[in-house]
């Protein structure tokens, strides 16, 4: 019997877009089961790969400029601009994305979001009334203060003396807006994460170490954003879910931007009608880079997961790798598959597309049998 089957992963973080994952599933899927229905929705939840995402989902169209990356080093990114409804859609990992950068080479004291103002500032001159802003996948730590001080904001030490890099705020004593109040009719800041700015769950302690940060480094980073967040909310320090996004940038935003937070899966599901593609399917396949414990905890393809079991329609997990305890997870997922069942990590890494492919083939084979998949080698 021919079923019909949405295709939905996320990234595979480091080798695959979600759209080439997506392929890759698909190919595999129609070589083992030709007579299904296929459909693919690449998925996002605010991180690297967003703009592609949405960009696909609009219509709208790629942009180069030139700004700069985290590191201050000259560099050419992407926007993409869709006429119509005048809406810019913007991936801060292009531009100060910790994958932008060599690796090991800078620390986050070194880094801030200042070259993304460029790009903001270039969605506004083309005439922008929405931007929608993915914010994840960050090298920075510096909760916003770059990307205020390109559009306009000024700091100022008890001195009046302006500061011109985050490690500095720790005597920030008043900060001094732009003369263009806006930037758009609406500024809405796709984030992946729903952490406070400060705190044990705050951007400093929890995401610091991907970028760099040592244990001895929290108490200065964190009291330069603490310093932050009373200057501007006037000794109130308000922290709000996401705002600990991309390192503070949320918080920046919505504090120097007037942007409105909303998490980025959100965002993708209204935009694709995802409750309507879920009813018309038989079958969903997800998927990413690892699946793992924060799989369930907002990410997308936990979030596809978990609405399929909602509607009781079957979801079929493939990852490049999964973390032990796969049985907490059948609540959500009919399946899971692994390229490590197929392969080493490092040959998964290598041909990505390839082994996904196969995977994906074994898996059409197999369904609705639950046969686990076996071993290859090469």
């Amino acid at each position: 019997m021919s079923l019909k089957v949405l295709i939905a992963p996320d990234k595979f973080k480091g080798t695959l877009t979600a759209a080439l994952a997506a392929r890759a599933i698909a190919r595999g899927w129609r070589a083992g089961r030709p007579r299904d229905a296929v459909e693919l929705l690449p998925v996002t939840d605010g991180g690297d790969g967003f703009g592609g995402v949405m960009s696909s989902l609009l219509g709208a169209r790629a942009r180069i400029i030139t700004t700069v990356d985290a590191a201050h080093r000259r560099c050419r990114s992407i926007w993409w601009w869709e006429q119509k409804t005048k809406t810019a859609i913007i991936e801060s990992a292009n531009v100060i994305g910790l994958a932008q950068l060599p690796p090991g080479k800078f620390h986050p004291f070194e880094l801030d979001t200042f070259g993304l103002g460029a790009v903001i500032r270039a969605a506004a001159a083309a005439g922008a009334r929405r931007c929608w802003i993915g914010i994840g996948g960050s090298a920075t730590n510096d909760g916003g203060f770059g990307v205020a001080r390109a559009l306009g904001w000024r700091f100022l030490d008890r001195a009046g003396k302006a500061i011109e890099r985050w490690t500095d705020l720790k005597g920030l004593a008043d900060v001094r807006p732009p003369l263009r109040a806006g930037w758009f009719e609406e500024l809405i800041v796709a984030v992946d994460v729903q952490n406070p700015l400060l705190g044990p769950r705050g951007c400093t302690r929890i995401y610091g170490p991907q970028k760099g940060l040592k244990p001895r480094d929290f108490p200065a980073a964190e009291k330069c954003l603490r310093s932050l967040a009373e200057v501007v909310e006037m000794g109130n320090a308000t922290d709000k879910p996401g705002d600990g996004a991309a390192g503070g940038l949320g918080f920046g935003l919505r504090s120097f931007a007037g942007a409105r937070l909303e998490p980025g899966f959100e965002l993708l599901a209204h935009r694709a009608k995802l409750e309507r593609r879920l009813r018309w399917a038989d079958l969903v396949v997800t998927g990413e880079g690892a699946i793992d414990a924060s799989t369930l905890m907002g990410k997308g393809v936990g979030q596809i997961a978990a609405r399929c079991w909602k509607l009781e329609i079957p979801c079929l997990g493939l990852a490049g790798t999964l973390a032990a305890g796969r049985e907490r997870k059948r609540k959500y997922f009919a399946r899971l598959y692994g390229l490590t069942d197929l392969t080493s990590a490092a040959l998964a890494k290598k041909r990505a597309a390839f082994w996904l492919e196969r995977l994906a083939g074994q898996a059409a084979l197999e369904w609705p049998a639950g046969k686990p998949p076996r071993r290859a080698t090469g």
